[in-house]
Parts: C-alpha cells; structure tokens; sequence
C-alpha cells in the first residue's frame, strides 16, 4: 500500500490524534507498569545467573552450549528489553535511581552516554532522513536506492554477516563518526569507547573464567559465543525494523518547516512491525512494535502492544500504510534488500 499524501490539515490532526494516545498512556503509567519492568529486570538477572553457573560445568558438552545459549538470551533481554529502553527515560518517571536514563550503563561495548547521544538523539531526530539518519546502512550498506553506489558495496552480502557477529562494536564507534564530522572530542569518544571495553573485556574473558578453574577457556569461548549470538539477534531485530518492505528514506529538505505532525508521519512511513507473540515482543525489547517505537520513544515498552491496534486503525483512516509482517518474511525482505543493492541501480 502507497501513503495517500495529506494534506497539512490531515497532518495537524494526524498529531493530535497521536499526542491523544501519549498523553493517555503517560496519566495511566503506574504500579503495574512499574511492576514489569522490575520483575523483567529480576528474571534477565536469574538468567544470567543461571547461564554462568552452568559454564562451571563447561567440560560437558550440553552444560557449555546450556550456559551460551542461556546467557545469550540473558545479554539480549538486557540489551532489548532493559537497557535500550531504560536508557530512552521510558521509566525516568519511576524516579528510581537503579532503572534510570541518566544511571543506566549496559552490557554492551558501547558506552551509554555516547549511544544516548546517536540513538536517541540523531537517529529519533532525524529517521529515515538520507545524510542527517545514520542508522541508514550505518554508513557502510546500501539499503537505498538513493545512496549512490560503490563497487564496495558487492561484497555488501558478506560483510554484513561481519556486522551481524559483531554488532556492538559497530555501535560504539557509532557515535564517533558523528565526532568526526561535526568536530566532536573523537578522543574522548574513542577513550570512552576504551574503558567500556576493557570492563567488559575483563567480565566475560578473565573475571568469569578465572572463577571456572580449569574450564577457564571453555568459560571463555562460550561468553564469546553468547556475545555473538547475542549481537546477531539484536542486528536482525534492528534492521527487521528499518529496512525490509516499502519504508520510505526523505530528503533533508523534509526538515524544513517539519510540524508535529509530519515529524509522525514520517516515523510511521520509515518504520515495520514484526508480528508475534508476547515472547517474541519480549526478546526484541518490543521493537517488534517499531512503528509505536518510533511514534513513541519515551512511552514505556511494555504499552506498545495496548497502542499498536489504535495506530493501526488510524493509518487505515487516513490511507497511509501500516508496515507489519512475520520475522521469516522481514528477515528476507532485509536480506533481499541488501543483496540487491550491492549492485548498481535498484528501486
């Protein structure tokens, strides 16, 4: 389905109606809401927990892909669920100091100071808009037919698989390359880059396989292998959002004179829905409800399946396209998206 073009009255209303259903939600947050995140909080803990127990039993087999697959599920919920959007302000309102934007600092290569600066503010800011939206290809994938093509961009298919195993690392250099071209402290930013890796470095290679004894290495080799699982699932979920379908990437003139209104419409036309049950809303952090993400970056997450219906009904309304597919189908549209533009030309 093609977006119908409103016109600026459409798209007054467009917001009103939109702002209608944030400010419903922000009187309703209370106990319950509160209630979820703690207790999301204390099972991915119990998991983690759970996973590194089992890797002190490393030398079987089944304890050691046990405790990897465990603890990748654990790094996930913590990276999707918790610190993604903790980090958002989604429970600011809480005023607890544990599950707070500003005290936050996640299990991730990337500091949280500099991913609250690239994500929330660039990439929420500016979505979709080709030259301001760094999330576009991250700089390095052609995921639009209006990035022009480089002969680089063949061997797109395969170092996206390199992406994929190591996506955290390509977050935190993520907000360097803002630094770069704006004049930012790069080496501040790479010094920050620094210390977070070595905390981490130190957590999951020496710390946690010194403790296993003579099953260190193997420690070690599954506490890699939940990184890089972990780091696949979170790029798919993030591109499963962004690039499969018919999303629409703007010009920078979009910016001009861009209303409250418009600045929706352009989240709901950049933006896909993975559909599925609880658990899988649960292990994408609710990203698979990235239309009401984008919408509402700030509402917290566990809301978005409540709103998803009302937005859907209101693009239905006024003509515009609700994209929202299976994890098979955007996972393939992702794919297929990359493939093609790795050659020249594209639609």
């Amino acid at each position: 389905m093609e977006a119908r073009q409103l016109t600026q009255d459409e798209a007054d209303e467009l917001g009103r109606e939109l702002d209608k259903i944030r400010a419903e939600v922000i009187g309703d947050r209370g106990t319950a809401d509160a209630r979820y995140i703690r207790r999301v909080i204390a099972a991915q803990r119990g998991l983690e927990v759970a996973g590194r127990a089992l890797l002190f039993g490393a030398s079987r087999r089944w304890a050691w892909w046990g405790g990897a697959v465990t603890l990748a599920v654990a790094k996930s919920l913590e990276n999707m669920e918790i610190g993604h959007n903790v980090m958002h302000g989604q429970w600011d309102w809480m005023r607890d100091p544990k599950i707070h934007s500003t005290t936050w600092e996640w299990d991730n290569a990337c500091p949280a100071d500099q991913w609250k600066h690239a994500h929330n503010v660039l990439h929420h800011t500016y979505t979709n808009v080709l030259g301001k939206d760094r999330d576009i290809g991250y700089t390095i994938l052609r995921v639009n037919p209006a990035q022009p093509w480089h002969p680089v961009y063949l061997a797109q298919p395969l170092y996206n698989v390199l992406f994929a195993a190591l996506f955290e690392f390509g977050n935190a250099v993520y907000d360097i390359g803002d630094r770069v071209e704006t004049g930012g402290d790069v080496r501040a930013g790479l010094a920050g880059i620094g210390r977070k890796f070595a905390r981490q470095a130190v957590k999951d290679y020496v710390a946690f396989p010194l403790l296993a004894g003579r099953n260190a290495r193997r420690v070690a080799a599954a506490n890699f292998t939940a990184g890089v699982l972990r780091n696949i699932w979170v790029h798919t979920v993030i591109f499963c959002g962004h690039f499969p379908g018919d999303v629409q990437v703007f010009p920078e003139d979009v910016l001009e004179g861009e209303t409250r209104g418009q600045w929706y419409l352009r989240q709901l036309l950049g933006s896909c829905d993975i559909t599925g049950g609880p658990l899988l809303h649960l292990m994408t952090g609710n990203l698979s409800h990235q239309i009401e993400h984008h919408l509402f970056p700030d509402l917290p997450s566990n809301r978005y399946a409540e709103i998803a219906p009302r937005v859907q009904e209101i693009c239905a309304r006024y003509g515009l396209p609700y994209h929202a597919d299976s994890l098979v189908r955007q996972v393939a549209g992702h794919w297929g998206r990359v493939l093609r533009l790795a050659f020249p030309g594209g639609r």
